[in-house]
């Protein structure tokens, strides 16, 4: 074998490497319809000998508080999109392009493919993944079970808290299951960043948008969402 066949069957084999990385997470996605899925970054700080905390907890046992606090909070069209809320993607563009801060755009779904299958961090790259694959879950797994696999991966605390369960045992001593409103729209308030804001002391800045989470968790309407929505 000549260098030029070498090289070209090394090419050849490394590209078929990266396609069956970037379509492992499309084959996997539907089988999360059950179980209890892991974030990439709670496996990266099992790998790197950090604390993580977890404990899931069904959707059924959490506070109806939580579920509808973090929509409201995170993507208030999350019932009507189909993983990706493009009015809000294009405005995060035109910010960018005019040299504002950039506003958060992604969805849940976005959030729940980047933190099952992605990397934290902003990135072109990482973003241009994270789109058709929040589109590919939003397609095979029902509303619900995407809500519910998010409030079990996401961080909720400042040292390895991971989920509503540990996120409320951390903050309030106490399960999900029995968060009240305020209590739940002060765990909302701290998603962007769990490190930097807390719930169990919270801020001013953190109380104010608890008290506006609050107020529109209230229109959030769960069960039309489940009813109106569903995968194949």
């Amino acid at each position: 074998m000549n260098q030029k066949s070498a090289n070209l069957r090394i090419a050849r084999n490394l590209l078929l490497i990266v396609l069956a990385v970037l379509l492992l997470p499309y084959l996997v996605a539907p089988f999360y319809r059950v179980g209890h899925p892991v974030s990439t970054l709670m496996a990266w700080r099992w790998l790197t000998g950090a604390p993580v905390s977890r404990q899931w907890i069904d959707f059924s046992a959490v506070s109806p508080a939580l579920p509808r606090s973090v929509v409201a909070s995170e993507d208030a069209k999350f019932c009507s999109h189909h993983g990706v809320d493009w009015d809000a993607l294009r405005d995060v563009i035109d910010d960018a392009e005019d040299g504002e801060v950039a506003r958060g755009g992604s969805t849940i779904t976005q959030q729940l493919a980047k933190n099952l299958f992605l990397w934290p961090g902003r990135s072109v790259v990482r973003k241009g993944l994270e789109i058709p694959l929040a589109i590919w879950i939003d397609l095979v797994l029902p509303k619900q079970r995407i809500l519910e696999i998010y409030l079990n991966i996401a961080e909720w605390g400042p040292t390895g808290q991971f989920g509503a369960e540990a996120g409320a045992s951390y903050a309030f001593g106490r399960s999900a299951s029995t968060l009240s409103p305020r209590e739940a729209a002060l765990l909302a308030a701290i998603l962007p960043n769990p490190v930097k804001r807390s719930a169990r002391n919270p801020g001013p800045g953190v109380r104010r948008l608890a008290g506006t989470y609050t107020a529109r968790a209230q229109a959030v309407a769960l069960q039309r969402c489940w009813r109106e929505n569903r995968a194949f």
